[in-house]
């Protein structure tokens, strides 16, 4: 008998385990953006397609 006591109380704690991890729980806030201010890194440096325009004249020999 005291098996399936000890069964039982085992068993509860699981389900009663299992339902709390289930529980919704509060997430922070996320932080609000300054208005005005431009985001930092993120200034478009390199982000250009490559290959699209040349950077410079092609060198060209004739020999």
């Amino acid at each position: 008998m005291l098996k399936f006591v000890i069964l039982g109380v085992a068993t509860l704690a699981f389900v009663g385990t299992a339902a709390a991890a289930d529980l919704p729980r509060p997430q922070p806030q996320p932080v609000a953006a300054p208005v005005g201010k431009y985001p930092m890194g993120k200034y478009p440096v390199g982000k250009s397609p490559v290959g699209k325009y040349p950077v410079a004249a092609p060198v060209v020999t004739k020999g």
